[in-house]
């Protein structure tokens, strides 16, 4: 058979249409979020999978109406990876999901200049209790209470790496659920995995408490990046 001539015409109608369904640049990941916790700061700390233990964390501005991302490192997620926050059980080395404040700052070293948030300096007798049975559970305690056994509390400045500078995450803080967890923070990367926390590189750590301003209210998101725990969702 003689091959169909196609008109100039028709060729070019093709190419536009073609331009035309191609997959356009995703927009910002706050914006395709359900929640951003109504400030104009957000940081994002996402994984591939809930079994992931590391991530990346994103921390963005709201400018002219649009969410820009202002840096991002690789992160560090709990030993077991990522569990649904509102059904998360103590113990189990994972990062809770979901949506959260920022309560405080607090460090072992000097809070970095420029740092606008209330930061706590921990001391020799800083304890956070972890003891479901206290009165102060999921509470930093100076001294250690009498009713939270130090065996289920961290004696902080024993982790001078992880500790250097952290943030409180507002997970089980407000109204605790006994059980739930205690002790989650966003703080500086120590050897491997963490025991539920979310961790950066100390540079990292130092330029988010830079950036963050209270003021703004940022709040930390944690996902994955699909499925019933995506930081989407959120």
């Amino acid at each position: 058979m003689r091959p169909r001539h196609v008109s100039v015409a028709v060729l070019v109608s093709l190419s536009l249409l073609s331009l035309g369904t191609a997959q356009r640049p995703a927009s910002p990941l706050p914006e395709r979020m359900a929640d951003t916790g109504g400030g104009t700061q957000i940081v994002t700390a996402v994984a591939a999978r809930t079994g992931s233990t590391t991530g990346t964390l994103t921390w963005w501005d709201r400018k002219g109406g649009r969410w820009v991302a202002a840096g991002s490192a690789k992160a560090r997620f709990g030993a077991n990876g990522l569990a649904e926050g509102t059904t998360r059980k103590q113990g189990t080395n994972t990062t809770p999901t979901g949506l959260y404040g920022l309560p405080y700052a607090f460090g072992i070293e000097a809070a970095p200049s420029g740092t606008r948030y209330s930061y706590r300096p921990v001391r020799q007798n800083s304890w956070w209790c972890q003891d479901n049975d206290s009165r102060v559970y999921n509470r930093w305690t100076e001294p250690r209470a009498a009713d939270c056994r130090a065996s289920r509390a961290e004696h902080l400045i024993t982790y001078r790496t992880q500790y250097a500078h952290a943030l409180v995450v507002d997970f089980n803080y407000r109204r605790p659920v006994r059980g739930r967890g205690a002790g989650i923070f966003l703080h500086v990367n120590g050897r491997g995995a963490t025991a539920g926390c979310v961790s950066v590189p100390k540079s990292a750590m130092r330029k988010i408490l830079r950036w963050a301003d209270p003021a703004r209210a940022p709040h930390l998101a944690i996902g994955t990046t699909g499925g019933r725990t995506a930081i989407t969702r959120y």
